[in-house]
């Protein structure tokens, strides 16, 4: 699907935010500028994260949370060497939290990816368009169909 500017991208995401449950994960893959980080700001709002809070990416802090409706995790892989890094940060306790998971760069530890999981690929297609592509795994196939009617 198009994504034409960085509100539709963030207005995508909302709509998707309302409809999370606990302990939902949301895997954002795609290159660096493509809109992860806008998007996870769509989430938030959807979930209730208050305007005031400022979204940014947790690149450099690896983990960050923000309390809403549900808890929101944003977990960026990018720094990670190892898998074994993974248990040091506390992976599966954030799985386990019943806070929605956002989580970048997922596709670099394939093992340590949760069977039940909504993944999202974004392409850049130019200065402000991107494409995205979305796959449900376990349980979230049904979240594609209430989120987007079921045309990824």
């Amino acid at each position: 699907m198009n994504l034409h500017s960085p509100s539709a991208t963030q207005r995508l995401a909302a709509r998707l935010g309302k409809l999370l449950q606990p302990g939902d994960v949301i895997e954002l893959s795609g290159p660096l500028g493509a809109g992860k980080t806008c998007f996870v700001q769509g989430l938030a709002r959807g979930l209730g994260v208050a305007r005031t809070t400022r979204i940014t990416s947790p690149t450099f802090n690896i983990v960050l949370e923000y309390p809403a409706r549900l808890p929101l995790v944003q977990i960026d892989l990018y720094r990670i060497a190892d898998a074994t890094e993974l248990i040091e940060l506390g992976f599966d306790h954030y799985l386990e939290s019943g806070a929605v998971c956002a989580i970048e760069w997922l596709e670099r530890f394939p093992e340590a990816a949760p069977p039940h999981r909504l993944s999202l690929q974004f392409a850049i297609e130019g200065p402000k368009r991107r494409t995205l592509s979305v796959v449900g795994h376990g349980r979230c196939k049904k979240l594609i169909t209430q989120w987007l009617g079921g045309q990824p």
